[in-house]
């Protein structure tokens, strides 16, 4: 993966871009890539972690296992226009830059990248990425443009960064398998690393969003990990027990109107004959949409349940606001602070 418009550095003007032990904040595209050059041609590895901004524990995590790995840590902060729809929060997002560089700086960010709009598109968004028939699913039925937007800023991302690996959250996880197709369909040279969603202790997957919730809808949006966890006790009697058991806590609840509830591959194709799937569910409680997952595995002597592909494939339709379901404060499948996006 190239990056011709990268400018060469001086060692002085990268000294004054980069200082190790301090945190630097760059606005330029084209800086950027011009530090991020210099430093892998020192031999320095260097990991993006992308990001909108409005940071919680979830981001942090992910900021923890690239620096395991990598010496030098780049965290971008945009809010990208491109993957916010029509009657979407765009304008309301969160953005809280200064407070965002502050936690960074204690977690030993060595760059964050902030660009502008204007920076990022200077001639608008012409060229895009299209995600294919899978970003047309799931998150796309309902958020036809999204994966289109949050693709081309990926991989502009990508480009301008050049980094050797990139840390996403599988709470997002169509969005973490579509940027993995994406980097294997066009062949960009970065290793894809998936972080486990971080969890409060009554298992809410943290989120930026979580902020928009009262405290009567906080309570009711710990409904959906606990229609999952209860999916995934369920696993051992087969694809179709895993929705019903879901649904059923769904069913029992008010205060959440559900968008979709599905269990797919891992790879969010069909159902595997045994082995590795994924229980998702997306919702809207109040004004906030929420969005969730867990691993399932399909035991193999009851792969037979799962050969019909789609059918076991079930769209919930909510039947008006959802409340928490009862027990969920003691879902065992949830720990606290594992990693998110």
């Amino acid at each position: 993966m190239s990056n011709s418009g990268a400018k060469k550095l001086t060692p002085e003007q990268l000294r004054k871009l980069y200082r190790p032990g301090e945190l630097t904040v760059v606005h330029e595209p084209a800086a950027l890539s011009a530090v991020t050059s210099a430093l892998r041609g020192v031999g320095r590895t260097v990991a993006l972690v992308p990001t909108m901004g409005a940071l919680h524990e979830g981001h942090l995590e992910l900021v923890r296992r690239a620096k395991r790995t990598n010496q030098v840590v780049v965290v971008s902060i945009f809010v990208n226009p491109l993957q916010f729809g029509e009657n979407e929060d765009f304008d309301k997002y969160p953005r809280t830059l200064d407070s965002d560089v502050a936690l960074l700086r204690e977690e030993g960010v060595a760059l964050v990248f902030a660009p502008s709009v204007a920076q990022m598109y200077p001639d608008g968004p012409r060229t895009s990425v299209h995600p294919g028939p899978l970003g047309a699913e799931l998150e796309g039925a309902s958020r036809p443009t999204h994966f289109a937007g949050m693709l081309t800023v990926v991989a502009k991302l990508l480009q301008i960064v050049r980094p050797h690996e990139a840390f996403f959250g599988e709470k997002d996880y169509q969005q973490l398998t579509l940027i993995r197709q994406m980097v294997r369909d066009l062949n960009f040279d970065v290793d894809i690393v998936a972080v486990p969603t971080v969890r409060e202790s009554d298992g809410l997957a943290l989120s930026s969003r979580n902020r928009y919730l009262d405290e009567q809808q906080r309570e009711s949006a710990i409904t959906l990990s606990a229609a999952l966890a209860a999916g995934r006790h369920a696993a051992g009697r087969g694809p179709d027990a895993v929705v019903a058991a879901a649904r059923s806590v769904l069913d029992g609840a008010t205060g959440v109107d559900v968008d979709y509830l599905e269990l797919r591959g891992s790879d969010l194709g069909p159902v595997p004959s045994s082995g590795n799937a994924r229980l998702l569910v997306a919702a809207r409680i109040g004004a906030t949409r929420l969005i969730d997952n867990l691993p399932v595995t399909v035991p193999h002597a009851l792969s037979d349940a799962a050969s019909a592909g789609p059918s076991v494939v079930t769209q919930a339709a909510a039947s008006g606001p959802v409340a928490p379901a009862d027990g969920h404060n003691a879902v065992p499948d949830f720990q606290p602070a594992q990693a998110d996006a």
